[in-house]
């Protein structure tokens, strides 16, 4: 597998700050050991498990310890926790350079999170939304200073393909979504990520429009084992292996966090507005007509933060 990333040359990040959710393990834990060898002014990151993230801040400290890193307590299903979480931050940052929307689900059983919403639109796309809602104005802050260069890296996956027929069953968001999709698509549980990840990829490319000053781009990470998988039964995941061999393989998972850690540091130009990056930092295709229509992308933000000012 090529690569236009090396991620024993890290860039300087003198300066800068970055928030990454899900940061205590996976894809979000190894950006974050990369993105410290860069020595950034500060990495945040959130999750759920602050015995997990005390025990990624002590193996980051032993490595690096010269860069500030610190944990913030967030459940992406609960809206209420979001808002604290993006409180906690802004109490105690002054700029923020890079957002990681890194958390996710995938493929779970029908269900919805406290708000009511599907569980992994919910998840995968309102929660990391309310985030950036409360935390744009602080981007937009840090953007207009000199020689900044701010962004927000979506983490979406080529799942938006299994996207239900409509893209987004706005109609029926918050409820579990139980009969979306069929059993060739993993009872629907694919179906239901695939809406969520088409969302991630389209907030992206909204984002882009709306906020110039923000570099906002969406990453598959590839095919990785993580622990996304821990809660996939065999029958769930055989579209999967069923695929996969036909396609571009799995991604070592040494490798997987490479196409998001490298949008969030390469140089600004290397990057375009709302693109889609896949492994390994290379701009892939919108290879869907869901994932092409700007009306629908539109769609998604009104919808969104219409439902985002109940909160």
């Amino acid at each position: 597998m090529s690569s236009n990333f090396d991620p024993n040359n890290i860039p300087s990040l003198t300066g800068r700050v970055f928030l990454v959710t899900g940061g205590t393990a996976g894809l979000g834990a190894a950006s974050i050991s990369l993105l410290a060898t860069g020595k950034p002014a500060h990495i945040f990151f959130s999750g759920r498990n602050s015995k997990k993230a005390d025990e990624l801040i002590v193996k980051l400290h032993s490595n690096h310890p010269d860069v500030p890193v610190s944990f913030i307590q967030c459940d992406l299903t609960d809206l209420s926790s979001v808002k604290a979480a993006a409180e906690q931050f802004l109490a105690k940052a002054d700029r923020l350079d890079v957002f990681y929307a890194n958390a996710g689900i995938m493929a779970l059983p029908p269900g919805q999170t406290k708000d009511g919403y599907e569980i992994q639109f919910g998840t995968n796309h309102m929660g990391h939304a309310m985030l950036i809602k409360m935390l744009l104005p602080l981007m937009e802050r840090t953007a207009a200073q000199p020689g900044s260069d701010v962004r927000i890296i979506n983490m979406s996956s080529i799942g938006y393909k299994q996207a239900p027929r409509e893209g987004i069953a706005f109609d029926t968001l918050k409820t579990p979504q139980a009969d979306l999709g069929s059993f060739l698509t993993g009872g629907g549980k694919w179906t239901r990520y695939g809406q969520s990840k088409l969302a991630n990829l389209l907030y992206a490319r909204e984002l882009a429009k709306r906020y110039p000053s923000i570099k906002s781009v969406s990453v598959h990470p590839g095919y990785i084992k993580t622990d996304l998988f821990a809660n996939v039964d065999f029958m769930t995941a055989l579209p999967l292996y069923i695929a996969i061999p036909l396609g571009s393989g799995w991604t070592p998972v040494e490798q997987g966090a490479h196409t998001q850690t490298w949008a969030g540091t390469t140089a600004r130009g290397n990057l375009k507005d709302g693109a889609h990056y896949v492994p390994v930092a290379k701009e892939g295709n919108f290879d869907t007509a869901h994932s092409r229509d700007m009306k629908l992308a539109g769609k998604l933000w009104d919808w969104t933060q219409k439902e985002l000012e109940k909160f």
